[in-house]
């Protein structure tokens, strides 16, 4: 599951394979089917999260471009009215939302689990879709579950081959929440799709209770991310909680867009390993490849998180890159980034699926961003590496019984994109009195290096965090990966089960001989003792796999205090980059609360703007009545700064001299109009 840091607050089949890569020798045919029907898209829309299916974060749009970005105003404000503080009865909020533009509408979810559809050029709302009141005409809401906050990064959009005028629901607006529900809910109004799910006995909905769980049946948290559409099949995933031993499974499932039928499951646990471990679930998002009938899902690591004896076998469908037909849901290859994992080095995003211009060649390929900082650039059809791989001796576990990897993959190339090594010297702080500390507690962490094992005396887990969600994105004409990482050192001691009545420390590792403390390496301040930059955003040249360059990104805050921009301290974030035709790089993620706009050549800051919380979701951008928007979820993140909003927020060129702010609430006009 995905970790919060904690510098400023606390942060189905599947078949023998070997170790790196299912299916090595050679690919399975290619799907007879292929290709599957491609959504429908124009320049000017951002039908899917990642915008195109690949995930590209990409848009050709360059109405706003580096001459002219510097007008750039706020253009409308939206408040859904969801958020909420950390003493609500519902919990605090998440807001990571990525809107999506399709059939003429903006389109975004809530942590409340609702889903909003807003006219894009004025913001103005057409209509909500909230499962826990009853529709008009309804006797109950289609869910009695109790509301509660979960993070909902987005909603996924289809439509019929020829959608017909004033059918209902021949286009469909898809939303997963954290109870493990999929709704299917009617893109021009905003009602619920009542044939999908109905021969399960719950018209407007499926849900992934309605099957077997391996592993214990109450750990399943539902899905954090959107579910994916290839043709007319909708790919859900679930979370799980990892800190149980044998927790559920981290099931895929596909199911038809129209009815919710079933139609295959995929698990990357063996069915005879269940009740040793499980997760390894899916809770970032994913990406599919029409062309070839491919649903690409980025797994997790097997429960439970930092103790793996009770899992001594291989399990290389976790942490793994896995390519999945999208017709059988079987793998068709896969690739490992953590062998025998640790560390919670979970797949923190979606497979990017480009076309890179690599020593002379147009090659299709995967790339994924790890928490390291590094990243795996995949073949598309064998999922070998593009870029060499070593393997390098890893540290052995200290843990009775452990039994870790004696070797972890290292891409040599792309270069890596955060800090990849510590040394005492390196401890820093803002006195020299808390970089002492630091050094003193460095000296007795242990710490060998990348992929250092949890341990009782207390280790480093370093890079971590380096990719998180949100995290690349790669322009075509220039062939640049775009990055955002961050330079954070996790601490992470076990503390074994005394059975003597102490107060126990830490977290249950449930059916482990250990409890176990983690967070960020800080000091007795609570200041990174990893020296800064803290957040960066990097471009990398993937003809070469070189850095062309690499910024701070944003402002570091503690107590309040902002650190000036000139210190080029940066920001621990979450969130991620959009690239545009513009030639311009789009990025908020860190907590100062900006919208920066970058030269995509130089990584030159050319504009920004404040936001009411800092926003910690991935830019998009859209044409609506000739202008170019860009659209950024600003609602804070609970887990990382006490600063939250309900705000989604548009910025656009000035329309005419006069042009005013727009605003849902007229009480927020004043407030906005800067």
């Amino acid at each position: 599951m995905q970790r919060a840091t904690t510098w400023i607050v606390a942060w189905a089949a599947v078949l023998a394979c070997g170790a790196a890569a299912f299916a090595a020798e050679a690919p399975p045919a290619a799907d007879p089917a292929a290709p599957w029907p491609m959504p429908p898209s124009t320049p000017g829309d951002w039908p899917s999260l990642g915008n195109d299916p690949g995930g590209s974060q990409y848009s050709p749009l360059a109405q706003i471009n580096a001459g002219n970005v510097s007008g750039l105003k706020l253009a409308w404000v939206h408040h859904s009215g969801d958020v909420a503080g950390k003493d609500s009865a519902v919990g605090a909020t998440a807001l990571e939302a990525v809107p999506i533009h399709v059939n003429g509408t903006l389109y975004y979810c809530t942590a409340l689990n609702r889903v909003f559809a807003l006219d894009p050029a004025t913001g103005r709302e057409k209509w909500v879709f909230d499962p826990h009141v009853a529709a008009k005409g309804a006797s109950a809401p289609l869910v009695a579950d109790k509301r509660r906050t979960g993070i909902c990064r987005g909603v996924a959009y289809w439509q019929a081959a020829t959608p017909r005028a004033g059918v209902a629901c021949d286009k469909r607006i898809f939303k997963s929440d954290v109870l493990g529900h999929v709704f299917a809910i009617d893109a021009d109004t905003g009602a619920s799709c009542r044939d999908f799910g109905a021969a399960a006995g719950h018209p407007g909905y499926v849900t992934h209770a309605d099957f077997d769980a391996l592993g214990s049946g109450d750990t399943a948290l539902g899905a954090t991310s959107p579910p994916a559409v290839i043709g007319d099949l909708l790919v859900a995933t679930a979370a799980a909680r990892d800190s149980i031993t044998d927790a559920n499974d981290g099931f895929v499932r596909g199911f038809d867009v129209r009815s919710g039928e079933l139609r295959w499951a995929f698990d990357p646990i063996p069915a005879e390993h269940a009740r040793h471990t499980g997760a390894a679930n899916v809770w970032s998002t994913l990406s599919v490849d029409p062309q070839r009938g491919l649903v690409f899902v980025p797994t997790t690591s097997p429960s439970s998180d930092f103790y793996g004896a009770n899992r001594p076998y291989e399990l290389p469908l976790t942490d793994a890159t896995v390519a999945l037909s999208a017709r059988t849901g079987l793998p068709v290859w896969s690739h490992q980034a953590t062998r025998h994992d640790l560390f919670d080095y979970d797949l923190p995003g979606h497979p990017l699926l480009v076309t890179i211009t690599h020593q002379g060649r147009r090659i299709p390929v995967a790339i994924q961003q790890t928490k390291q900082g590094r990243m795996f650039v995949l073949d598309r059809d064998t999922g070998r590496p593009v870029f060499p791989v070593e393997e390098r001796p890893a540290p052995k576990s200290d843990v009775p019984g452990e039994h870790s990897a004696p070797t972890q993959p290292f891409p040599v190339l792309p270069e890596a994109f955060s800090r990849q090594l510590l040394t005492e010297d390196d401890m820093w702080g803002l006195t020299p009195l808390d970089r002492a500390w630091c050094r003193r507690e460095f000296r007795k962490l242990r710490y060998e290096g990348p992929f250092t094992p949890p341990s009782e005396r207390g280790s480093l887990v370093f890079p971590f965090g380096g990719g998180n969600w949100g995290g690349v994105a790669y322009h075509p004409g220039r062939n640049l990966l775009v990055a955002k990482g961050q330079n954070l050192a996790l601490r992470v001691q076990l503390i074994r089960k005394d059975g003597a009545g102490n107060p126990p420390r830490g977290s249950d590792l449930v059916g482990t001989p250990y409890r176990v403390e983690i967070g960020i390496f800080t000091s007795p301040l609570g200041i990174p003792c990893t020296p800064p930059p803290f957040g960066t955003v990097s471009a990398i040249d993937m003809d070469t796999g070189r850095l062309r360059w690499q910024v701070p990104l944003g402002r570091a805050r503690y107590k309040g205090v902002t650190a000036p921009e000139s210190f080029e301290w940066g920001s621990p974030n979450i969130g991620g980059p959009m690239v545009t035709g513009g030639n311009l790089v789009f990025i908020a993620a860190a907590l100062d609360a900006r919208l920066r706009a970058l030269d995509l050549a130089t990584g030159r800051e050319l504009w920004q703007a404040p936001l009411e919380a800092p926003g910690n979701s991935v830019p998009m951008t859209y044409l609506a009545g000739g202008r170019q928007f860009v659209v950024i979820a600003a609602g804070g993140n609970a887990r990382l700064s006490p600063e939250l909003s309900d705000a989604v927020m548009a910025f656009a060129l000035p329309a005419a001299p006069s042009a005013r702010v727009s605003s849902t609430n007229p009480a927020h006009a004043d407030r906005h109009a800067r």
